[in-house]
């Protein structure tokens, strides 16, 4: 049977103090409370609830003066905590409720004996006033000497029990660590605020700063607390301005979501299925420094052959690797190095020409005169592929080899431009971080005849591929451009090609084929670097899954996967800009007297605009006169802000 509780009786009610405002209706009491104030306001906001019984505790019968008696009493006299854990703290109420510890202790036999609020508080204060019913109670609630009993309040009933003498020197001892560990944050905040850290002791302060500059949180206490804006720029500064980082640090990868260790579940052995053996020798062709060759090209007379790496020959779709691979999008190449998309053990298996056979899958591909596909057949294949660099190609461009493909590169080309092909060059560097150092070196690319040639026969491949695709009703990832809206002049040289990037839309991926008017081919998809890209490996498991008359998937499915596909991939691509433009602003900060050429590519209506062929670079500046389009001046870096990734560049007189 419930109690009766009177009107103006003192209530606990979701831990706070609370006043019964009169007779219950309905088996509700009606209580006020102080509510948080109002946004925007200081003054004391009240309210009025009806609450069961079985919500609220009993402190007092009453009567009280008001609630705000309550109140006001519970703030001027409660003990503060540090109040609690002084022997010596000149609280009254602190005093008397360790002096009723004292007196109940005395006697070992009831020093574990519990004790009714009421009783405890008579036993502290000689009375047992309504109005202090509160300011007792969070006192008990905050001392050393007393623990509340919650099985008591389970059953309605507030009770004491006094602590043993080792729960109170235990408590004591964390406090007293508290207070000191407070000391040294203290310490260590005003070192932080001069930038005089203490190092590697310091550092341990320092994780959530690094977690917001890594872009692994969006908050950070020591930032805060230091009254320093909390922004990842922000932090990275601080991280540098300290000493924790240097600028060697590359923070994108990681503060795009990315991973910076290469993918690690290992691809099975390729299954022994029947292959076609292609007669003749296939070249792989790339730069001197790539270790992942996953194509390669030949021509046999009649067919141009597009050999490609086999990884879908195990990763099947919807697998873990799969699944891995769409949410690393492709591979990710920065200054330090590749981070593969599939696992760096599977090139042994899979790259081509890295073993005396390699296992394929090849697109054969029928040309007529004009260079225009007539037709293209996919295979699984075994192939001899020998491996050249673009300098050893160049030098074998007339032999009877590579001759033909260069001759078919060229018809390819003149077609493409036939079909409105927007052909821009820009210039391009490799950057590289030499691991040891972290010495950066900035190399202008270079485009060698045979990178021209290897590129056009990836595109009759990508061509090829959606065309076989489109025929078979094959669910694929086919890529698109709509058409640019060309100027009707374009300047010659390095701001021609500027006006013609700016006139550029964006591609798109989807299940649907359309005109690639950026490169000129009326359908068009990627199928030349499944090791690398995961459009290209899920276009290949289609491809598989057709010649082995295994289901498809079907085009929501392949939407959905290219498009996560895509994102992830764009993901990459920004954080590989990002980790250029950082290692070009070290490579600058490390070599302080540099000066370059820069090409105005666009006076502008505000400020000319150039280009800086030797760093890769593109800003804005305003010359000591005027200047014509690709006219050069001298220029050299100033203002390097390596968190914020900006650079002024100032005209070398």
């Amino acid at each position: 049977m419930e109690k009766t509780v009177k009107t103006n009786s003192v209530v606990l009610y979701k831990n706070n103090a609370a006043v019964i405002t009169g007779e219950p209706v309905n088996g509700k009491y009606p209580v006020r409370f102080r509510s948080a104030p109002a946004a925007g306001s200081k003054a004391a906001q009240y309210a009025v609830q009806s609450i069961r019984f079985k919500d609220f505790l009993l402190l007092h019968e009453g009567p009280v003066s008001s609630l705000e008696q309550v109140l006001q009493f519970a703030d001027a006299q409660a003990p503060s905590e540090s109040d609690m854990y002084a022997p010596d703290s000149g609280n009254e109420l602190a005093l008397q409720i360790r002096e009723a510890y004292e007196l109940l202790v005395s006697d070992d036999e009831t020093a574990a004996a519990p004790l009714a609020f009421e009783e405890l508080v008579q036993l502290a204060r000689g009375d047992f006033a309504a109005d202090e019913a509160w300011g007792m109670y969070t006192a008990l609630k905050n001392t050393l000497y007393f623990s509340q009993s919650l099985k008591a309040q389970m059953d309605g009933d507030i009770v004491f029990v006094p602590r043993p003498q080792e729960e109170i020197d235990s408590l004591v001892r964390k406090a007293d660590e508290k207070g000191r560990e407070a000391e040294l944050r203290e310490a260590f905040l005003a070192r932080l605020k001069s930038r005089r850290l203490q190092l590697p002791e310091d550092g341990t302060y320092m994780g959530d700063v690094e977690a917001l500059a890594l872009g692994k949180t969006d908050k950070s206490r020591t930032m805060h607390d230091a009254h320093l804006k909390e922004t990842p720029e922000a932090a990275h500064r601080l991280l540098l301005e300290t000493g924790i980082w240097d600028i060697s640090r590359n923070p994108y990868p990681l503060r795009w979501g990315l991973s910076t260790q290469s993918a690690t579940e290992g691809l099975e052995s390729p299954p022994d299925e029947e292959r076609l053996a292609v007669a003749g020798t296939a070249w792989a062709i790339d730069n001197a420094w790539s270790s992942d060759p996953d194509d390669a090209v030949a021509f046999d007379g009649t067919y141009l052959w597009v050999h490609i790496a086999d990884p879908a020959s195990t990763v099947l779709p919807d697998s873990s690797i799969d699944k891995s691979a769409r949410g690393r999008g492709s591979t990710l190449y920065i200054p330090e190095g590749a981070v593969r998309m599939l696992c760096e053990d599977a090139l042994a298996d899979y790259a081509l020409g890295l073993n005396e056979k390699s296992r394929a899958l090849s697109f054969r591909i029928l040309l007529d005169a004009d260079g225009n596909i007539e037709d293209c057949s996919v295979f699984k294949t075994m192939v001899t592929v020998r491996r050249l660099t673009y300098e050893q190609a160049d030098g074998l461009k007339d032999s009877p080899e590579l001759k033909p493909l260069f001759d078919i590169a060229l018809r390819n080309i003149a077609r493409r431009d036939r079909a409105g092909a927007v052909q821009i060059q820009m210039p391009e560097v490799h950057i590289s971080v030499d691991p040891e150092t972290k010495q950066v070196s900035v190399l202008p690319e270079v485009h060698p005849q045979s990178s021209e040639m290897v590129r056009e026969m990836m595109l009759l491949a990508g061509e090829g591929a959606a065309k076989f695709a489109f025929k078979n009703r094959i669910p694929f990832p086919f890529v698109s451009q709509e058409a640019p809206t060309l100027p009707e002049t374009v300047p010659d040289g390095l701001a021609g090609q500027f006006r013609l990037r700016r006139c550029m839309h964006r591609r798109s991926v989807g299940v649907t084929p359309g005109m690639h008017c950026g490169l000129g081919l009326n359908m068009y998809s990627q199928v030349t670097s499944p090791l690398r890209r995961y459009g290209d490996l899920i276009a290949h498991e289609q491809l598989r899954s057709f010649l082995d008359g295994r289901p498809l998937l079907d085009k929501d499915t392949m939407l959905l996967r290219v498009s996560a596909g895509d994102a992830s991939a764009q993901a990459a691509h920004k954080a590989e800009r990002k980790s250029n433009l950082h290692w070009t602003l070290v490579y600058l900060l490390q070599n302080p007297g540099w000066t370059g050429d820069a090409v105005c590519v666009d006076k502008g209506q505000r400020q000319p605009q150039f280009c800086i062929p030797a760093l890769g670079m593109e800003m804005f500046m305003t010359p000591d006169r005027e200047l014509e389009l690709n006219e050069t001046v001298r220029v050299k870096a100033a203002n390097i802000k390596l968190p914020e990734l900006t650079v002024d560049f100032v005209q070398v007189s």
